[in-house]
């Protein structure tokens, strides 16, 4: 008979990983890891609330980076994706790196290995598209700001890029589909929650909590994308695949396709 029991933990990646441990510790062959108030199950699973302990994370973590530096990014990445059960497949994949002799993080004839490599890249795609297309207006606090909504939860992955590239600028970036955002004060970059009005799209119409200059440079943005175009060379389908149209509304050079 498998031992199984459900782990909830508090959705943090150092919660998820003292779940982990917690697990090898009580030697489950299936636990089902759940995050805090999205936990469902049988009324007769057995369960446990996993609290935080950094100790016990960072010994999965150095006991995952001794067999493969590249099954830790993909641990990682796909636990951002957020995808359904992501927590049960990461275990499945964790113990069957643990217990290969040889590094089995590219077994891709494994489906779990394969199927954690795919979600892990299709989350680095999307960390590389948003570091593209991230578009800052300058408010009148003289902070610049950005609205994002990623498919994965990839503002953890994009931080170090923005702080190197923007250094000697206040912004913020803003997941509106997950309500928290990135604030960066010229020293560091502080984790923040937002009570918005409103999703700052890159309307037409102009907002006030920006500055008329900001509206001014838009405006001279646009009419060189516009300039530069081409319309008999225009590849609508090559062009959505590089830029998709879910994206359209943040970048100020859409204004009048959106």
């Amino acid at each position: 008979m498998e031992n199984t029991k459900k782990l909830i933990y508090d959705g943090s990646f150092n919660g998820f990983l003292t779940a982990i441990f917690i697990a090898y510790e009580q030697k489950l062959s299936h636990a089902d890891i759940q995050r805090q108030g999205q936990n469902q199950g049988g009324l007769f699973t057995e369960s446990e609330t996993i609290f935080t302990n950094i100790d016990k994370a960072q010994r999965v973590w150095n006991g995952v980076r001794k067999k493969s530096n590249e099954a830790i990014k993909n641990i990682y990445f796909a636990f951002l994706s957020e995808n359904k059960n992501i927590e049960a497949l990461l275990y499945h994949y964790i113990r069957k790196l643990m217990d290969s002799k040889l590094n089995s993080s590219k077994n891709f004839s494994d489906d779990c290995i394969l199927k954690i490599n795919q979600i892990a890249h299709k989350v680095g795609r999307e960390k590389h598209r948003m570091e593209a297309f991230v578009r800052f207006q300058l408010t009148k606090d003289n902070v610049y700001f950005a609205n994002i909504e990623p498919d994965f939860n990839v503002l953890p992955l994009i931080s170090k890029h923005f702080r190197n590239r923007y250094a000697d600028q206040q912004w913020i970036i803003y997941d509106v589909k997950r309500k928290y955002g990135l604030f960066y004060n010229f020293k560091t970059v502080e984790v923040i929650s937002l009570d918005l009005a409103e999703v700052h799209t890159n309307s037409i119409e102009k907002n006030s909590a920006f500055t008329d200059e900001e509206y001014e440079y838009q405006s001279l943005w646009n009419n060189y994308f516009k300039s530069t175009n081409i319309k008999s060379r225009i590849n609508t389908k090559l062009h959505t695949q590089h830029v998709p149209k879910r994206y359209w509304k943040y970048l100020s050079e859409k204004k009048e396709a959106v």
